[in-house]
Formats: C-alpha cells, structure tokens, sequence
C-alpha cells in the first residue's frame, strides 16, 4: 500500500475520533474566561440545564466547526491535527479540511491539508495532485471513496460488518450526543459563568470511568458482549484510566466549545471542539465519478498482487 494511502487511512480514523468527540481536556488545558460562580447550581439545575441544551443542538441539525486533536509524539501518529468545515447530523454530513503535523509527519510527498466530505455513509478524502501519480492503484485519480458499509458486507464477515456499523454511528455522535453522555457523569458540575471568544457561557465538566463511557456510548451496541468485553480489555490495556468531559454552553443553551482528552501512559490525547452557526446549510457536493478511486477496488488489486485474489483487506484483516 502506497504511503500516500495509508496517510489518508490514518486521517480518516482521526477524523472518526474528532466527530465522535467522547472525552474532554484534564485540569491543565488552557481555559477561557472566569469562573466567577462556580458552585452556585444544584445538582438538579445542572441536569436540568444541560437536558435543555441536548434538546436545542439535537434540533439544530447542524453548525460550523473547529477542532484541534494533540496526540503525545510517543504514539503512532502523533502530533497535531486540526479541521475546520461545516457538520450536519441526523443524517450525518460533513465537509472539512485537515491540516498539522499528525498529517504530514515522515511523509514529504503528504499534503499539507486535505478535505474530507461525508455524505450517505461515504467519505471522500482528497488525497492532492500527488496521488494522480501513483497511476497502478489510483489510476491517477486524488479522491479516495470510503464506503465503510459496503466495504463490509462484501466481505462476508459478519463481526467486521458490525464493526463498520459500529464506526458509522461513532460518525453519528454528533455534539447533542456528546452531552447525552455527558449528562450521564455521577460527578457533574457546574463550574460557573466564562467568557469563551467574546461569548458569555456556562461552564460545565463531568468525569466517566472507562467502564461508564463503554456503557453509555451508543456506536459500541452494534458489537457483541464478547467483542466489548475484548474492547474494554484492550482500553485498559491500553492505560487509559478514564475521561474529564468540559462543556461551555451559551445564553441559547447551545455549546460553544467541548474540550476533549484521554490520559495515556505516552501523554494526554487532547481534543478542542468549537461550534458556532448553527443549524447553517451544510451542502456537501461529492467528487464526480472520473476523480474517485474506490478503496474497496484497490484493496483487492492490493490482494491479487499479494496472491490472493479474494482478499479486499489483507492476510490478517487489517485496511
């Protein structure tokens, strides 16, 4: 597999962690604003406030949208990654641009950004003027079709089809659904008024264990209990300990910033969501037939030129 794909692949997983957004920043990150009275709303308010807020983003349907993902150097992939772009949900569209170090690092002929456009449960990734080159596998085409779902059921394997199911509704977990899992926190907490870009705010944070944010994430039901089991094994494993979840909510009930990180034993996985605009058109235009590669077609010339003619994915399963 070219380098060039194999960077596309590790941005479209990325991507897949950004639009998930399941956890938020620790006590270092930076903060905007004051919290001038923290404390000051009960339990119930709290719930009741940031009930509100699920309801008026699930209506909305759709916003702009700024992250920023920071992975510690000493994981694979490491460094930065940075979208900006406009996202729908239900159903799920996008269309966003990535760029920073985690997308170019080791890889000279890697462009400096590449847009990303999600529309019917396929996502797109231009992959620039370099892959035209890489004629035996691209036919000199730049836009890499991501069919998850039809990737999976032409394979026959049931358990790699609901895993491809599993990572379509983690695309679904759109910012109403991240305070639904926010809500579920036992240690919610209102940590008062903020100023966040010139918005005035209330700031929230709740911490989940490993084994709440596994029960309460929705996606991971298209698995079995055996294969959560192993999952939630390999978290652990993994030395993940659990997840702070940091919210700013504006005078509308609308978020204005989610503030994400997963602490490993390399470092903390920090992830920055900003929204603004909402319930904006999103109008997501796929590329035409004659400038798209099909990662499922390509695969398989992968595994006729490996030997075997009836693999679209590899001896070992791996894309």
């Amino acid at each position: 597999m070219t380098v060039a794909v194999r960077r596309a692949l590790g941005a479209a997983t990325v991507t897949a962690l950004l639009c998930a957004g399941a956890v938020a920043c620790d006590e270092g990150s930076e903060k905007s604003g004051s919290a001038s009275d923290a404390g000051t709303r009960s339990q119930s308010q709290v719930t009741q406030a940031l009930t509100a807020a699920f309801k008026k983003t699930e209506a909305a349907k759709s916003a702009k949208v700024e992250m920023t993902m920071k992975t510690p150097t000493g994981l694979d992939g490491g460094g930065t990654m940075k979208m900006s772009g406009t996202m729908g949900w239900d159903p799920t569209v996008m269309d966003m641009t990535m760029t920073g170090s985690a997308l170019t690092a080791g890889d000279p002929d890697a462009p400096e950004k590449m847009r990303m456009v999600w529309q019917d449960d396929v996502m797109y990734m231009d992959m620039g003027a370099e892959a035209t080159k890489d004629m035996d596998m691209m036919d000199g085409k730049r836009w890499m079709k991501m069919d998850l779902g039809a990737m999976a059921e032409k394979s026959g394997d049931e358990q790699l089809m609901r895993q491809m199911t599993g990572s379509l509704d983690s695309m679904n977990q759109d910012p109403a659904q991240q305070i639904a899992v926010l809500l579920s926190s036992p240690n919610l907490k209102h940590l008062g008024a903020a100023t966040v870009d010139g918005v005035k705010t209330q700031h929230y944070k709740g911490k989940l264990t490993v084994d709440e944010m596994m029960e309460k994430n929705d996606s991971l039901k298209a698995l079995s209990k055996s294969e959560r089991d192993e999952l939630l094994k390999n978290v652990k494993k993994s030395g993940i300990k659990g997840y702070d979840t940091e919210l700013w909510v504006n005078e509308d009930d609308l978020p204005v910033r989610i503030d994400v990180t997963m602490k490993t034993p390399q470092g903390a996985v920090e992830i920055n969501e900003s929204f603004s605009d909402y319930g904006s058109a999103v109008k997501v235009e796929v590329p035409p037939a004659d400038q798209t590669f099909d990662l499922m077609e390509m695969l398989k010339k992968i595994g006729e030129a490996a030997g075997d003619p009836g693999s679209a994915t590899g001896a070992d399963g791996d894309v």
